[in-house]
């Protein structure tokens, strides 16, 4: 008996033992600049019979095509309409299918994708950690090209190798591997500022171009209102998002850790539906040496209806066009009732449809858009989708008397806590960190460098991006915020509490419990904080000082609240100008303040 016991555990210890398979038994070879996709598929598909495994890459670069790449249809949040991508398909270089308990090991390798692909889909997995690798494109889907000399009528350029053009009939073209820049999006980067602002290519293609050597083109036209320096990178890309960089649906427990991103097409590494999800040192930034400005067509990392505990540690942003993390469900407008328990539902977005927004055990709650109002919780019995944009919900109980057509439904089972810390964000056009989850939130520890709005954006809407939804627990302590929020002037808020309710209720507040306490804010301009229909409201013991960045605009308040309660600010450092502090629909009792 006791020789079967000690065989048993031996047995239940090898099974527990990850396997190593190798990619070159599948005859995957670095450094080969062939085609890995399939051969790593086949390497990927053995994993199936491990019970825990270890697809292990030699050090090397491994080139990845779409050809024989897994078709994938996919619908993804905030990614395209049917107008701009009508038809859901796309190629995968690494496709992981139902899988449990792998970790990709790449050794330091880099991974060439080529065309237009999503790097991985992990898709009904568990247990899955990529670590130790770069994901890059052969030909990344921005185009970059440095201003040398610029006058009102024409403007001459340095095209970034990287960048293929083409000029057809006097006019540049931007073109990849199978694909052309036809919807084009432009946003200037000032190396020296590290900034990024918006432009526009319209003056570029209404010129004449002319190449004047393999990668210098003079441009030819009206250029009097181009706001430009010599030495700015101006960056173009397609404005539609048909494909993202990485994708994460209905999938548990997926970490990555010591990722390289060094571009993406379109939306970036986007979670959608998925539960625990650890990210650290993933770094979103050109590749050193690369002389690219730009790694992201879009965000960094984006989480549509995740749960569980969402950390992001350790990571960095650099060079995107939109922001770095987002983080929010998806409001389903109420558009028909069927009977006292089913509903009729419409995704109203024009990105953000066909997917299962709710299944059965789910509790959701019913809330009055306009307001933001929540009124009454459910939990969903049945849930299909009858159209790309529609879904029919059954009900364990009747929903409430008060809900009418144009009401919203807000999945609350869906909806992580959030951490983030330890990482840095800079050189992205817009904001650094939106956050609508009702779980705990904290964000500490980390540098906000010169992001083009907000530093941190909390804000919950129903009528227009339909991203929900209220805060209930938000701490964001520690962290520097340095010169942020030079897009957005005049209201330009480091940091801005914006719920879109725009009918307000009396003693009916969106989001409670947020803390802002410990942070060094270096502005250089007046607004600081603006919050609106917040309940619970604390800015304690944070540190300002002033920068001469850029010109201060118009005297403005430094906080701006409005419709807010249970306010504190006490103990905040302020250089010799004190700040002033603008209320509306409020009462001197809702807040406590010794700013005088």
């Amino acid at each position: 008996m006791k020789k079967y016991f000690t065989a048993l555990f031996l047995l239940i210890g090898y099974q527990l033992q990850a396997q190593t398979i190798d990619v070159s038994t599948f005859g995957t070879k670095p450094n080969s600049f062939a085609d890995a996709t399939a051969s790593v598929q086949k390497a990927i598909e053995a994993t199936r019979a491990q019970a825990k495994s270890v697809l292990n890459f030699p050090k090397g670069r491994y080139d990845f095509w779409p050809d024989s790449a897994t078709e994938t249809h996919y619908y993804i949040s905030n990614s395209s309409s049917e107008a701009e991508f009508p038809v859901k398909k796309q190629r995968v270089g690494l496709y992981l299918k139902d899988l449990k308990n792998v970790t990709i090991e790449g050794n330091g390798s880099v991974f060439v994708f080529h065309g237009k692909m999503i790097s991985w889909v992990i898709d009904g997995s568990e247990d899955i950690r990529l670590q130790n690798l770069s994901v890059n494109y052969e030909r990344a889907g921005m185009s970059e090209m440095t201003l040398e000399e610029i006058t009102p009528t024409s403007v001459t350029a340095n095209i970034h190798p990287d960048s293929k053009f083409a000029i057809i009939d006097g006019r540049l073209e931007w073109y990849g591997e199978k694909w052309i820049t036809k919807n084009h999006h432009a946003v200037l980067f000032r190396p020296n500022a590290s900034t990024l602002t918006y432009s526009g290519w319209d003056a570029f293609s209404k010129s004449k171009a002319e190449k004047i050597s393999p990668l210098k083109v003079k441009f030819t036209g009206d250029f009097s209102k181009l706001k430009a320096q010599a030495g700015d990178v101006l960056t173009i890309r397609d404005r539609y998002r048909d494909y993202v960089g990485a994708f994460n649906n209905r999938s548990k427990n997926i970490s990555l850790h010591n990722i390289n991103m060094y571009s993406m097409h379109g939306l970036g590494i986007v979670s959608q539906f998925s539960e625990n999800l650890d990210y650290d040192s993933v770094v979103i930034a050109p590749e050193p040496g690369s002389g690219r400005v730009i790694a992201s067509s879009a965000d960094g990392m984006h989480f549509s209806g995740c749960k569980g505990q969402i950390t992001i540690n350790n990571c960095r942003f650099k060079g995107l066009h939109d922001d770095p993390v987002n983080v929010h469900g998806t409001h389903l407008k109420v558009s028909e009732m069927i009977s006292p328990i089913t509903l009729k539902l419409k995704f109203m977005h024009h990105q953000t449809y066909g997917f299962m927004a709710f299944m059965p055990g789910d509790t959701i709650v019913y809330l009055h858009p306009a307001a933001l109002q929540i009124f009454g919780q459910g939990k969903i019995k049945t849930a299909k989708l009858i159209s790309e944009r529609e879904m029919l919900v059954e009900l364990e109980k009747p929903f409430p008397s008060e809900l009418k057509i144009g009401d919203a439904l807000e999945n609350v089972t869906w909806t992580p806590a959030v951490t983030i810390k330890n990482s840095r964000f800079e050189a992205t056009i817009s904001r650094g960190t939106l956050i609508t989850t009702r779980r705990k939130v904290v964000i500490e520890n980390n540098i906000y460098y010169r992001t083009g709005m907000h530093a941190i954006l909390i804000e919950d809407d129903a009528e227009g991006w339909y991203e929900s939804g209220p805060v209930t627990d938000v701490t964001i302590r520690n962290n520097q915020f340095i010169e942020c929020g030079y897009n957005s002037a005049p209201n330009n808020y480091v940091i801005n509490i914006n719920p879109e309710n725009h009918q307000l209720i009396p003693n009916y507040y969106v989001h409670k419990n947020i803390r802002i306490e410990n942070n060094t804010f270096k502005i250089y301009d007046y607004p600081l904080l603006s919050a609106k229909s917040t309940q619970g409201l604390t800015f304690v013991n944070n540190k300002i000082e002033k920068s001469d960045f850029m010109p201060s605009g118009n005297p403005r308040p430094a906080f701006n609240l409005l419709a807010c309660t249970g306010v504190i600010m006490k103990g905040n450092q302020f250089g010799a100008e004190k700040p002033t502090i603008e209320l509306k629909d409020m009462l001197k009792k809702d807040i406590k303040s010794d700013i005088k």
